[in-house]
């Protein structure tokens, strides 16, 4: 029987916080209740932004709250081959591109249009077609010469190819005993990035790989990843990899009233720790 498999996924960039300590206890509650794993993964593919030094705080906070996790941890900045070879079947099967324009271009292409231009989610542009329309020859041309480019992911093309609805099971709350369907909707997001130039993955790409590869079968996770869910099922499905269940758990909030990040330092866990607030005192704060 496999058992229910939980991960907390945190990137070591900066000090965790009480939206971090919320994912995290909610996590290790659900595998503990399920009987199932819990499984620590760092998501550190941002070699410039993360740290060791951020990484073993995350390590110190975590065990601070009482958290157990498997060993070892999954590092993915160890496991680059692994998004490289799910590229690599992305280009091979014409689900991707290279894309060339900077911000710069895409801000000109755009106000050239004349048009009012489509915006993702997050209130990007969606990324013009331009690229999509170079010869094949051009493009190997343009990669020969050492021009910057990203790979995106040709959202169309995909859906395409997968040729049926996509849609996720998202559970109805924190019990886990009833989920429903939510129908995915990653063109939203246009053209996302899977992988750059020099980094042969991308958080929507190694996340999904990660999850695959360890066997992940409940990804619990913050409000603010939800729409984001649509673009890694359809990555899942391209890629023939299983599909989790989901939970996106309420976000802490701010004395603003947005997220929280890691600038917040007043609600950061080792300053919090060092104020004299203890774990059940930070339980009790989250509501867990």
């Amino acid at each position: 029987m496999t058992l229910p498999t939980f991960r907390f996924a945190p990137s070591p960039n900066g000090a965790l916080h009480l939206g971090h300590a919320c994912s995290a206890l909610l996590n290790a509650r659900l595998a503990s209740q399920t009987g199932g794993r819990m499984l620590l993964r760092i998501e550190d593919i941002d070699t410039t932004r993360c740290t060791p030094e951020f990484e073993a705080a995350i390590y110190r906070d975590l065990e601070w709250l009482g958290i157990r996790w498997e060993m070892p941890v999954r590092r993915q900045s160890e496991h680059f081959a692994d998004y490289r070879e799910a590229l690599d079947r992305l280009i091979a099967e014409g689900l991707v591109y290279p894309a060339f324009m900077s911000r710069g271009e895409i801000r000109a292409f755009i106000a050239q249009s004349g048009k009012k231009w489509p915006h993702d989610p997050d209130g990007a542009p969606l990324y013009p077609p331009a690229d999509k329309a170079l010869s094949e020859r051009e493009r190997k041309r343009r990669m020969a010469e050492g021009a910057p480019f990203a790979w995106r992911l040709d959202v169309a093309a995909a859906l395409d190819r997968i040729g049926n609805s996509l849609y996720w099971e998202e559970f109805t709350d924190e019990t886990l005993t009833a989920t429903h369907r939510i129908e995915a909707e990653p063109q939203s997001w246009g053209d996302v990035i899977v992988a750059r130039k020099e980094v042969p993955t991308s958080y929507h790409l190694a996340v999904v790989v990660d999850d695959a590869i360890q066997g992940v079968s409940h990804v619990v996770r913050g409000r603010d990843l939800y729409l984001a869910t649509s673009v890694q099922r359809l990555l899942q499905e391209l890629l023939g990899l299983p599909a989790p269940r989901y939970l996106h758990h309420r976000l802490i909030l701010g004395p603003d009233g947005r997220k929280l990040s890691k600038s917040f330092r007043d609600t950061g866990l080792a300053a919090l720790r060092e104020a004299g607030v203890t774990p059940a005192q930070i339980a009790a704060r989250i509501d867990m």
